[in-house]
């Protein structure tokens, strides 16, 4: 799986990233299960792990405010853009 997540795009994000935790941001459509049918939950919440080995605590769960995509701009008027949900984490 190494190769995958290396060419992965950028679906999933780790950002505001500390010693202790950070935030990852990730895609969902409202029409495809929301953000918690979202198949790059699933991602999200590995990356999370990975990052703390001795489990976490999840500070804030919410959409990410301000995130706008630039594809859904011309002509594409029926198309639904993706949000971004993030996942605020501290390491236990």
């Amino acid at each position: 799986g190494v190769m995958f997540v290396a060419a992965c795009s950028d679906a999933v994000q780790l950002r505001q990233e500390t010693e202790t935790g950070g935030t990852v941001t990730y895609l969902y459509k409202e029409d495809r299960g929301g953000p918690m049918g979202s198949p790059y939950r699933k991602e999200a919440l590995n990356m999370i792990n990975k990052k703390c080995p001795a489990g976490y605590v999840v500070v804030r769960d919410g959409e990410v405010k301000g995130y706008a995509s630039m594809s859904g701009r011309d002509g594409q008027e029926g198309e639904v853009t993706g949000r971004r949900w993030g996942i605020q984490f501290r390491c236990k």
